[in-house]
């Protein structure tokens, strides 16, 4: 048995290896298992009710959720098998990016995990002429509810089912994910049966997770990298929980005792923070144990045998700290794949080193997403890079420099159909030869790895006409604990400048230990003392920069930037223009000083 459409990966789970749980999530702080055969029977109940509701092939369906749940598989899947076209959408996101997401999928109806969102869809409702209702996950007082449509399917049901499922094809739309990119408006990436699954074959191919593992999802189902990813664990029988929260997280992996989960960057560098806080408190040895594993860990090579000497003090390190690591993860993990954003190098040495094997990978909505990922097989990994090209998909260089570095470019059966009633659109990130253009920048290194070094629009020129990457100088102040956001700008100007939000947790505990008054924060990014402290930080990293690319001044920042404000977008990527133009003001009056 195979399986060319998504709705068909369960029911080959089924004869491949049904599982006694198959999903699980948190239901009023219980967990709450559904079998293989359980699964299948709620998404034809979630079906059967649609049917009568009057939805068909091509409709538009939108599905809005704070987090992941097997009920949003369940209607996923349901709608997705009657011919129906999700529309996921971030709950994060402003009330007018929703209402154009609305309107411009013509969605006819929403379900949406909390009676919050619920209130905020049905204060939109007025401006979305298509949309006939909204639903809620579970049942509220005097709201509707999707369990309110669940129906045992009769001989009717069945039938009609049996019809729907026959006419939809591996070419036919099945999502519609509306990507905000950091510029315009949100364009809708149009993603077949064929496009999605052809991603997920392949990266069955490559990873080690089998039906014998235990996984954790906790990444928002509307990104197209956890919602790929949670259809590879349904494909391979992994048995699947959900966290309902992220913020208690340390919780979630002692009861599920993952083996593997998907993560951003953002949550090994907040992992990252607070084992180095342990090098800033507590007695003087266990202090000097931690900073002395960081350092070891910051130098590991997967790629290569270790030492006779290095191997003894990792196992010395493991003893001390890095069984401490695994443990607070369940004691079971064994890998973790990050997407979404550019890894910190030394983060993925560090957690490899302590047994939890971190693997990066590179991809777009528009491709499915995944393009390139690191393998767990030892020599298939280089930290700095993103990985090998998965099978099926080719990856070139667009008119390198001397350097090897240009645009990306992909082609493969997982590209995108195109963007949602925009052909202008979709022609443009097409070569005349059919070659997708990603609009990162990057290079082929070790022969074959991919390594991105930025994004085609974020690079300018200075005044003086130089060239400047603001990721590549972004990621090595990354570099430093106590910078937790940073922005490079410098676009015709004289010398480059940075934003930097300063890690204020950390930043008290070296006030502490430095004898610096700790007040609030807006008061410390002002303090001479903490400015001299930073000012070396930046020096250090200047140390490895070209003229034109060192930051001659810096402006310490003490609010975050966030989604909810319009200056990350939902994978936290920078919104430049936003946050440039927030900071106008001080911007000019650093160049002016």
């Amino acid at each position: 048995m195979d399986f060319q459409r998504i709705f068909e990966i369960l029911p080959y789970q089924l004869a491949k290896y049904p599982q006694k749980v198959a999903l699980a999530h948190k239901d009023h702080h219980h967990w709450k298992t559904f079998s293989t055969q359980d699964c299948i029977d709620e998404i034809n109940r979630f079906s059967a009710g649609f049917l009568d509701l009057g939805l068909k092939k091509s409709d538009k369906v939108a599905i809005l959720s704070h987090h992941g749940s097997a009920t949003w598989n369940f209607l996923d899947i349901g709608l997705q098998q009657i011919g129906v076209i999700v529309v996921p959408v971030h709950s994060n996101q402003s009330a007018s990016y929703i209402e154009y997401i609305l309107r411009d999928a013509e969605v006819k109806y929403c379900f949406t995990d909390g009676a919050d969102l619920y209130e905020l869809i049905t204060g939109i409702q007025s401006s979305a002429p298509s949309l006939k209702g909204v639903f809620t996950f579970e049942k509220y007082p005097d709201i509707p509810s999707c369990q309110d449509l669940r129906k045992e399917p009769n001989e009717h049901h069945r039938a009609e089912l049996q019809t729907f499922k026959g006419v939809i094809h591996d070419d036919d739309l099945a999502t519609i994910i509306y990507t905000s990119g950091t510029t315009g408006q949100p364009k809708g990436v149009e993603l077949s049966h064929k496009n999605i699954i052809s991603n997920i074959k392949s990266v069955i191919s490559i990873i080690p997770v089998n039906c014998d593992d235990t996984v954790l999802s906790f990444l928002p189902l509307s990104h197209i990298f956890e919602r790929m990813v949670v259809y590879t664990y349904l494909a391979v029988g992994a048995s699947l929980h959900y966290a309902d929260r992220t913020d208690h997280l340390a919780d979630i992996y002692k009861e599920v005792r993952p083996h593997y989960f998907t993560a951003v960057p953002r949550l090994l560098e907040k992992i990252y923070d607070h084992i180095y806080a342990q090098t800033l408190k507590g007695f003087f040895l266990k202090r000097k144990a931690v900073h002395w594993a960081l350092k070891l860990g910051e130098r590991f090579e997967s790629h290569r045998v270790p030492g006779i000497w290095y191997w003894f003090q990792l196992r010395i390190a493991d003893l001390l700290v890095y069984r401490s690591w695994r443990k607070a993860l369940g004691n079971r993990i064994r890998g973790v794949s990050v997407g979404a954003a550019a890894l910190e190098e030394k983060l993925g040495r560090l957690f490899s080193a302590a047994g939890i094997a971190i693997r990066e990978g590179y991809g777009l909505t528009e491709t499915s997403p995944v393009l390139t990922l690191n393998r767990f097989e030892p020599g298939l990994n280089r930290f700095g890079t993103v990985g090998l090209p998965i099978p099926g998909v080719s990856i070139r260089i667009a008119d390198p420099d001397e350097d090897g570095i240009g645009e990306i470019q992909a082609k493969g059966p997982n590209v995108m159909r195109g963007y949602h009633k925009l052909p202008e659109e979709t022609k443009a990130v097409f070569t005349e030869d059919g070659w997708f253009q990603t609009g990162d920048i990057g290079q082929m290194v070790h022969h074959r790895f991919l390594k991105i070094t930025d994004r085609k629009k974020d690079i300018f020129k200075t005044s003086s006409g130089k060239f400047v990457a603001p990721q590549h100088i972004e990621n090595k102040l990354h570099l430093s604990p106590f910078i937790d956001q940073c922005m490079i700008v410098g676009f015709r100007k004289p010398f480059v400048i940075a934003l930097i939000l300063p890690n204020f947790h950390l930043l008290q505990l070296w006030c502490d230990e430095n004898q610096v008054h700790w007040t609030a924060p807006q008061f410390m990014v002002i303090n001479p003392k903490v400015e001299k402290f930073f000012q070396a930080l930046v020096d250090e990293v200047n140390e490895e920069l070209p003229g034109h690319e060192k930051v001659r001044k810096f402006l310490l920042l003490h609010e975050d930037w966030t989604i909810e404000q319009g200056q990350l977008t939902p994978t936290l990527k920078l919104i430049r223009s936003v946050i440039e133009k927030k900071f106008e003001v001080e911007i000019e009056k650093l160049y002016a000083q």
